[in-house]
């Protein structure tokens, strides 16, 4: 069978390692799929949810909050600093960070608190539209 290792990587974890037929993920100009013996690439990658079709037929979600991704023909990484499993990813936080980024955009009081404001707003609504996409594969 046709395999590529993955491994997605968190600032304080590996949050998963093994074997899969295909990768998924959100790249910086669109969604990427990778296969096995894929052309070497690095890229950056946007937030949002990394699906991996592992090697016994099975599915792993993974949301990341953007990051690196590096592509050998036998081999995946994903760097990201902060990588959440798909069945850890909670409703209730993920919706009351997203309350307290919007508040925090309404109230900037510089261009430098805006923008970080909302740099995490939009990584709050991807991790938002991962749990969904999670949810309704579940």
């Amino acid at each position: 069978m046709n395999t590529i290792h993955v491994d997605v990587v968190s600032a304080e974890e590996s949050i998963f390692s093994g074997e899969a037929r295909f990768v998924a993920l959100p790249g910086e100009a669109g969604e990427l799929g990778i296969y096995p013996r894929h052309t070497p690439l690095i890229s950056r990658i946007k937030a949002g949810s990394v699906r991996i079709e592992k090697a016994d037929g099975g599915e792993e979600f993974v949301f990341v909050a953007g990051g690196l991704l590096e592509v050998q023909p036998n081999c995946v990484t994903v760097l990201s600093d902060t990588a959440i499993r798909g069945k850890d990813l909670d409703d209730e936080k993920a919706n009351a960070a997203r309350a307290a980024a919007e508040e925090a955009v309404r109230n900037a009081k510089g261009d430098i608190d805006l923008a970080k404001a909302t740099s995490e707003l939009a990584v709050l609504a991807a991790q938002i539209a991962a749990l969904r996409k999670y949810r309704q594969k579940k």
